[in-house]
Formats: structure tokens, sequence, C-alpha cells
């Protein structure tokens, strides 16, 4: 009896002190006070959320909450997203899971609201919609996924140099560092699309001493250092579970104007499994999209079982003020590490034209498609190390530019080139290219004279770089099925045209595009029995050292 008494005593203290408190999480006010759960807006709009002391004690006793606890309707009408960003923050306060009832609809309005992510959350059968015919703030995420953990700046570093295996700063724990020197300019992009670069930037990860995973090591030189920020990583991984989520599309001008109505990601050590992703709606016209799934500064996430949809390709005027095809897509990863796609596919055709490829990524390391059925794979502002296995994909195949080692290996790539080095970004990978045990159905089976490695590079524009072409590449065991071909067809090309006008030794390169040192072929085959050739250029490739084996 004495027992029962201390702990009924204290647990009228903790109640009370919970009415007395009030935690601002997330931007959203927190309660506990003696009256009903419920959820308010101020009058700017912010967040007010009070949970009855019994509701709380049973929260925490059960160690999850539901959508539904906090108000949220479910029935397909009725804007959820203020319930659903407050379940979340209460959840994020005290460590608990969140959950979705099975049968519900949600729908979420284009108001700008954002629920922060930072427990396991399971979306399970539950439908969600989010309308994005009007939007308040087209940039304002609908999920972010991010960590308690705080990033801060590493002041005393001045430089540093590729490759570099250490850095001197004890940390925490293990952080992901990103460094930019503004001074510097690379990426200078070339075409319809031309700009002036962007600021030189990398990131690497390194444990508590500063030690560097050299896995994923340093690409570029820093003689300047204008940011240098240090990430911690959470140890612990966080999943996100089912949810059928679906956009009812956007339908604003054709312009450069990105909707980010999305799932970011802004915490290492994430997975995200079973999710499913729609787009309804689509018009005559309408803004690109930056990705539902957009991974972002970060490490170690997964993304499993999941299925997401390409969207449909709209143009516009470019910057050379032609007209140009918007990229617009459903995955997005910029500046991160260690990020794999494994058994997921797209809701639509991979090898219809009117939708756009479904990834796109930029400063990022270590990338990988398992037993993926997508549209395409690609990387603008470099890539360092991709690995594409067991996978079939689009009329986008393979796109790249980047460093390290870029493996392809069993799996059915349907673009007009094996792969495709990006010409707008100087067709450059600085390393090597593996691809064993594939099948390559040049165009998707549709006439056209075909490639392994495509790409162009004049030699007379500056990207910011020296531009490499991979130094040694080695196929094994590739199937060409070629056999629906022009009249003018020779065969298939180890390397696409990637300069016409560079015929003879009287063409000067302002800016030397180094070519291929080594190919090695071994059980190569067409189904149009014609041989492989060296390129509709020998010249340019005259030094390339070809291994039959």
């Amino acid at each position: 009896m004495k027992y029962a008494l201390i702990i009924f005593l204290l647990t009228i203290c903790m109640t009370l002190g919970w009415g007395q408190t009030n935690i601002l999480v997330d931007n959203i006010l927190i309660s506990a006070e003696k009256r009903k759960t419920v959820v308010n807006t101020g009058e700017k709009g912010e967040l007010q959320v009070n949970v009855s002391p019994k509701n709380l004690l049973a929260f925490k006793k059960r160690g999850w909450v539901r959508y539904s606890d906090f108000g949220a309707r479910g029935d397909g009408k009725t804007d959820d997203i203020d319930n659903i960003a407050a379940t979340h923050a209460f959840a994020n306060q005290y460590g608990l899971s969140v959950k979705a009832n099975d049968d519900a609809i949600y729908y979420i309005s284009g108001k700008e609201r954002t629920a922060f992510i930072r427990t396991n959350t399971d979306f399970g059968k539950a439908t969600f919609i989010i309308d994005d015919t009007k939007v308040q703030n087209r940039n304002a995420s609908v999920f972010m996924v991010n960590s308690d953990l705080k990033p801060f700046k590493l002041e005393k570093i001045s430089s540093l140099k590729r490759n570099q295996q250490k850095i001197d700063h004890s940390l925490p724990g293990a952080c992901l560092i990103t460094v930019t020197n503004a001074k510097v300019k690379r990426f200078i992009r070339f075409g319809l699309n031309q700009n002036n670069g962007s600021s030189q930037t990398d990131i690497f990860v390194v444990d508590k001493n500063g030690n560097l995973d050299m896995n994923a090591p340093i690409v570029w030189d820093f003689d300047h250092i204008t940011d240098i920020t240090a990430i911690p990583m959470d140890e612990n991984t966080l999943t996100i579970s089912g949810g059928r989520f679906s956009t009812i599309a956007n339908k604003e001008e054709s312009k450069y104007n990105y909707y980010s109505r999305n799932i970011a990601i802004r915490r290492s050590h994430v997975l995200v499994q079973g999710l499913e992703h729609r787009v309804t709606g689509e018009g005559e016209n309408g803004a690109p999209y930056g990705g539902f799934i957009n991974i972002g500064d970060c490490a170690y996430v997964t993304v499993r079982n999941t299925v997401l949809t390409g969207h449909k390709t709209y143009i516009t005027i470019g910057a050379a003020e032609k007209p140009v095809s918007m990229g617009t897509y459903d995955i997005s990863v910029n500046r991160a590490i260690n990020v794999s796609f494994v058994h997921c596919r797209q809701t639509n055709d991979i090898n219809d034209k009117t939708y756009w490829g479904i990834m796109g990524s930029n400063f990022s390391k270590n990338l990988l498609y398992d037993s993926c059925i997508f549209s395409r794979f690609d990387a603008h502002m470099g890539v360092a190390n991709a690995t594409i296995r067991n996978s079939t994909l689009g009329h986008m195949g393979i796109n790249a530019i980047g460093s390290g080692l870029l493996t392809v290996e069993n799996s059915t790539i349907n673009g007009y080139a094996l792969i495709n080095l990006r010409s707008d970004y100087g067709s450059t990978w600085q390393g090597d290219v593996l691809i064993r045990n594939c099948i390559f159905v040049p165009s998707g089976g549709k006439p056209a004279n075909s490639s392994l490695i495509g790409g162009s590079n004049s030699s007379q524009h500056d990207f910011g770089y020296t531009c490499y072409m991979p130094e040694r590449i080695t196929i094994e065991n590739l199937q060409i099925n070629d056999a629906n071909h022009p009249e003018s067809y020779k065969g298939p090309a180890i390397f696409s045209n990637f300069n016409p006008n560079m015929k003879d030794a009287s063409y000067q390169e302002t800016f030397p595009f180094v070519r291929t040192r080594e190919v090695i072929l071994r059980n190569v085959s067409t189904a149009s029995g014609m041989p492989l050739r060296l390129s509709d250029n020998p010249f340019l490739f005259k030094d390339v050292k070809v291994l039959m084996e």
C-alpha cells in the first residue's frame, strides 16, 4: 500500500507539472492542461495543441499515437494537415511512434504547413490526397524527416585536399560534412539550359575522431573554404512504412517554378518501405516537381518496395531562349551519400516518352539501384560511384557524369545509348566503367543507330574542370538487341561520335577532352549479327586500346 501511495502521489505531481508546462515543438505550442485534447489555430496561423493529462498518460504508456487522436477526420474532404502536423510534433516531443488509420483518407490542402517526422511512422494502408491546385508555398514540404541533432560550423578548417583521409577536428560523433568554396565554379552547363556554374561543393562522412570514410572520398581540392558544416548523424534507423499518396498536380504556367510538396528526408539512417505515390490531374500545362521522395544533406537512406510515378513532360523557354523540355522528378537526391533504391518501380510505362525520367541527382556519392524498374538513372552535377544491378531502365536509360566506378550488371537498358555521359556537363567520367551480364535494347527496340557509350564534347567549352572519358571500360556478357535497325545501320559502336568536327590532327582543343585508355570486351553479341565497331569517328578514338578476350 505504501508503494502504491507513493506512485499515486508521483503521478499527481507529474500531471500537475504537465498542466503548467507549455512546450514549443516545431513552432507548435504543446500544453497538457486539464481540458480535452484539441488542436487549434492561432490568429497568425500557428498551431496550439492541448493534450489532456489522462490522454498524455495513455499515449506514453501505449508508445504510439494516431492522427485520429489529434482530431484528424480522414474522410477525404476535411483538411487534416494541421492535425497530422500536431500529431508528429507531440510524438517528437515524447519519443512516440505515429500510426495512420488504415481505412482513412487524409486530405492535405495547399496550406503552408509541414509535418516534421522524427520518430518511426507507419502510414499503413491509409490514403493521403495532396492537393496542389491551390498552394500557398510550393517550396514547403508536406513531410520533413529530420533530426533533433543540430548542425554546427567547423570554423578552424580552412582547406581540404582531394582524397584527404582525416580532418583535424574532434566531433561529438559521426557527422556528414558539407563544404563549399564559392570562389570556384564547377559544372558550368552547356546547351539549352546553360548557366554560369555552381559553387564548388563536396560532402563526406567522418567519425568522431575526424577519420573519413574513404568509400566516399573528397573529390575536389579546397584551397579556400567559404562554408563548412558538420551535420551529426543519428545512430539508429528511423523507419517510415506504407502509405498510399496521391498528388493532384498543379496547373501553373509551364516555367521552372519547382514544386516541393513532398516527403523531404534530411536525416541520416532512414528506411522508407512499402510507400506508393501516384499523380493525377496533369493537364495541358504545369510547373515541374522536385521529387516526391526528396533526399538531401544526409547519408545511409534506403527506399525499399516502393512505387513511384513519372511526371508529364512540359516545355518552356530555356536559358538559351529556345524551347526546352523541363526536368520533373518523383525522386531527387542532392548532397547525399549511400542512398539505395531496392525493389522499386514506377506506375507508368518506363518507355513512354510523354513522361520525364523519374530520378535526378546532384553532388552525391554511392548511389544504388537494385531490382528496380524505372525510366532512368540520372546524375546531373556529378556522382562519385554508382551501381545499377538487377534492374530494367526505360527510354531515358542511364545518364551520368562523375567519378569513381560506374557499375551496371544483370540489367536491361532501353536508352539510345547503354550509358549516356551527359553532354551538358562535358560527358565526363573520371574513373572506370564496368558493364556485366546486361541486355541493351537500343531506343527500346525502335529503329536506331546504337552506341554503348554516348555523349559529346567539342573541347571548346570550359565546364569548370578537366573532362575525362572513362579510363577503362570493361564489358562482359553483353547482349545487344539491335535486330530492328535502319537500312543505313553499320552495326553498334562502342563510342558515339563525341566530336564530329575533330576529323584529323588539325583540330585544336581549347579544353582538351581526355579519352579512354582501354576497352576490354568479353562475350559481346548482337541480334543483327553485325560486329561491334569502334565509332563513326575512328580518328577521335585512335589511341584507345580495344582488347577482345
